[in-house]
């Protein structure tokens, strides 16, 4: 079986299993967008990016988790400085194409992106081909597919008739990450909601550029900002006082 080591922790798993598997079977939290279980992984969304080495020739790559399988000798790391700098800006441009999605606009408050530098376009789709997938392998339908290619690429329905294989089930809505509004919704006058900052309970212990993993934490009683912002005198002189 397989045997890695995710953020300095050794684990072995079942052959087949993904990289994204091996880190959930930890508790360590890793964000997606175009994952479902249940549904084949198709890396659309890359958030669930993570740094890979490999101690067999000790080059360090960024890839999907989703569809990384476990292998003998693999260094994941799940929240590195490279990772997590790609993943705010991967958020930044959904926030830039998707403003009005309360699934994203909560990932980009939880993971601190602050400012989005990119013209928003108020899409209704990312292309995650999560509604594609469930209709095709949960609801043996396949009554919805993509069609066109590059920038002209949409979810439709086969020659834009409605499937007499569609049964109306709503499962498409559901698995969709664009689907559910931000508080604001229409009324919204910024791209970046930050209404639900995560003010996570702080803690002292770093482990190289990875904080704990307890959400919450229980060892904590004091709530602040975003760790990697706060001053590690400030905290301690607010806990003095």
């Amino acid at each position: 079986m397989p045997k890695l080591r995710i953020n300095g922790i050794s684990v072995e798993v079942e052959p087949g299993t993904t990289v994204l598997e091996a880190i959930r079977f930890l508790g360590l939290p890793i964000p997606t967008l175009c994952h479902d279980d249940g549904l084949r992984d198709i890396g659309a969304c890359r958030l669930c990016v993570v740094e890979v080495s490999m101690a067999a020739n000790g080059r360090t790559r960024l890839l999907s988790a989703c569809t990384l399988p476990a292998q003998d000798g693999m260094d994941v790391r799940t929240n590195s400085n490279t990772v997590q700098r790609a993943r705010k800006l991967l958020l930044e441009l959904y926030v830039a194409t998707c403003p009005q999605s309360k699934t994203i606009q909560d990932l980009a408050s939880e993971y601190g992106v602050r400012r989005v530098r990119y013209d928003t376009h108020n899409e209704h789709c990312i292309q995650c081909g999560l509604c594609v997938r469930i209709c095709e392998q949960q609801m043996m339908a396949g009554a919805i597919g993509f069609s066109g290619r590059g920038h002209d690429r949409r979810v439709s329905r086969p020659f834009d008739i409605t499937s007499e294989k569609c049964r109306q089930c709503g499962a498409c809505l559901y698995v969709c990450p664009v689907c559910e509004l931000r508080c604001q919704a229409s009324t919204a006058t910024t791209a970046l909601c930050s209404g639900c900052l995560n003010f996570a309970p702080v803690c002292f212990q770093s482990y190289d550029d990875a904080m704990c993993f307890l959400e919450p934490c229980h060892a904590c009683e004091l709530t602040g900002p975003i760790r990697s912002e706060i001053p590690i005198k400030k905290l301690k002189k607010t806990l003095s006082s």
